[in-house]
Order: structure tokens, then sequence, then C-alpha cells
């Protein structure tokens, strides 16, 4: 076996919607799961903390909103987490604990607006760093903001140089390019994709970019909503029937895509494989076209307001990028 072997895991399962506290307790359980199998690094679904409103309108049509889907949005604004904030502190403890890597979906609070966010927890319980989402799909617009190029990482730790690309982002050929170009080797993929196509669309991206990719999905009854959740059905009706898989660089399957319900999927990875895979494809190396072909990525923060002046002055002048934002004084920094 290489010594660059490393055990990872995807867990298929659902959260309790719209409850964080419950759904924390079942990221402590499948995450215990995961390490008594030997895991290093664990890869949990899409929105786990805290549910995806599948099926859900929030009470919207052109030109108007209803009060209740109103409060549906409340009511998921108050299931989110901040970041930092109490709940990364308690994931933190839960990666801790067990001694491995933990990526996991979250449904991120910042203000009024909620993202689509995958984070990051190191074996120490640290927050390493964080994705958002940066297209949510169709009707997610309505719930979920946009992310920017400042977070889109690809962290090197211990066991090798990790990114996370949410559900439908990886049908972004550039922000794949953009993650392929930073060495990714563990392309962790937070979703709730379920089709069939989906596993074709992983071996994919583990050929192209010649790194392991791992596929967390969800796998949810109507059983894991609310009761007065706005969507009809027996209670063991499926709404999201997983396929989670884990693929090696050369498109090969070493799990999955499971399709029976709730479980954990693990497999190990030679990382040497990368190296042996890039013999004869790397995309950003000797198969790239630089002189054809450019992919320009803004990584700066998009910050709608900047302030400076008074007690906002600390001396020193701030370039945020181009923000297209609003700018005291009429000024424009940089």
């Amino acid at each position: 076996m290489s010594s660059r072997t490393v055990r990872a895991a995807v867990v298929q399962a659902a959260p309790v919607a719209f409850d964080r506290e419950a759904s924390l307790d079942k990221v402590a359980g499948w995450t215990a799961k995961a390490a008594a199998a030997g895991a290093e690094l664990v890869v949990f679904p899409e929105a786990f903390l805290s549910g995806y409103p599948k099926g859900a309108d929030f009470g919207a049509v052109v030109g108007s909103r209803s009060p209740e889907g109103r409060d549906w949005f409340r009511r998921y604004h108050d299931s989110g987490i901040d970041v930092p904030g109490p709940d990364v502190h308690l994931l933190g403890q839960i990666a801790n604990e067990h001694r491995i890597h933990l990526v996991i979906g979250v449904i991120e609070r910042a203000g009024g607006t909620l993202y689509c966010t995958a984070l990051f927890i190191g074996p120490d319980g640290a927050l390493v760093g964080k994705h958002r989402k940066v297209m949510p799909t169709a009707m997610e617009r309505l719930i979920w903001g946009f992310g920017d190029g400042s977070t889109l990482p690809v962290l090197p730790t211990a066991i090798g140089r990790m990114g996370a690309v949410i559900c439908w982002e990886n049908y972004m050929p550039q922000l794949r390019l953009a993650m392929y170009s930073q060495g990714i080797e563990l392309y962790c993929v937070p979703t709730v994709d379920d089709r069939e196509t989906w596993l074709p669309t992983m071996r994919h991206i583990a050929v192209e970019g010649r790194c392991f990719v791992l596929s967390a999905a969800q796998f949810a009854r109507r059983s894991d909503y609310p009761d007065d959740y706005p969507v009809d059905g027996p209670a063991d009706r499926v709404l999201i029937a997983g396929g989670s898989c884990i693929v090696d660089p050369l498109g090969q399957v070493l799990a999955g895509p499971a399709r029976d319900g709730e479980t954990v999927l693990t497999a190990d990875l030679d990382l040497d494989q990368i190296v042996r895979g890039k013999f004869d494809l790397d995309i950003t190396g000797h198969y790239a076209r630089p002189d054809i072909f450019r992919l320009l990525v803004n990584t700066n923060e998009q910050v709608p307001v900047t302030m400076w002046g008074g007690e906002h002055d600390d001396g020193e002048q701030h370039d945020h990028g181009d923000e297209g934002g609003v700018h005291l004084h009429g000024h424009r920094d940089g």
C-alpha cells in the first residue's frame, strides 16, 4: 500500500430539517461511525445544517410573496449557523474528538442573507476555511445569496490538498478549472443531486482533474422534515434519493453509488494515483494551451459598502477591488 494512502468517508444521510440542535446530534453520530471505520476525512452533504428545503416554494411567485412563505424563510434563517460561531465550535469539538478532517455543507447566516456554504474543519477542531456556493441553482436563488471568488480555497492539509465544489457548481467549467489550477487532490462534493446522471459527472471530474472525488448526497424522507412542512406525502416518501460515491483519478468508482438509504461509504485513497494520472493529462500543466486560452479569477471579496473617515479611519487606504458597491463621500478606494 502506498505511503500516501488516506482513508476517506462520505456520509449519506439527512439532517433534521429546520432543527439545528438535532442536526448537530446527527453530525456527531455519523462522524463517530465514520471514524470507527478508520476515516481520516469525513465529507457530509450539502445543507446538512440545517436542511435542504426540497419541494418548498416559500410562497413566491413573480411579483408576490405570501406571509406564510416569509415565515418559512424566517424559520429557515433561524436554523442556519453563524460562521464563526458556537455551532462551528461544536463542529470543531466533533472533529477534534475523532481527530478527523471534516467537510460539511451548512446554511450560513450573514445578516439577513443565507449562503449555501461548505466548511473545512481540521482534526485540531479549528475552522480552516469555507466555500460559499457561487451560483445557487434555479429557485435556490430565492433563498440563498451568491458567493464570490474570495472563498474558492484549495487547502494544504496533512492528508492532501483539499477543496469543495457544491452540487451544480460542478457544471461550471471555469470553477472546476480554478480548483484544478490550485492542485486539488481531494475534491469534495457536498450535494443533493440524486439523478442517475450524477455518477458520470463525478467520474468525468475525477478523470479531468486527475483527483479523488468524494461526493456526499443527502438521503431524505418526508419524515425528516417538520410535520407542517408544505410538501405532501407519507412519512416514508423519499424526497432526496442519495447516490453518494467515491471516485479515483482514473475514473474508477471506489465506493457507491449508494441508493438504499442512509449509510457511510469508505475507501482507501492512494494519493500517488494522482501523479500517475497526470503522466498523460494535466490540464493546468502540460495539457494546457495558455497561448490560446486564459482563465481570470477575481478572488477579491465583493463588499457592498466601504466606510472610512472618523471612527472608521485607521490611517490606511484599503483596496477591495471592483466592488460595485456604495462608498461614503462619493469616493472610490484604490
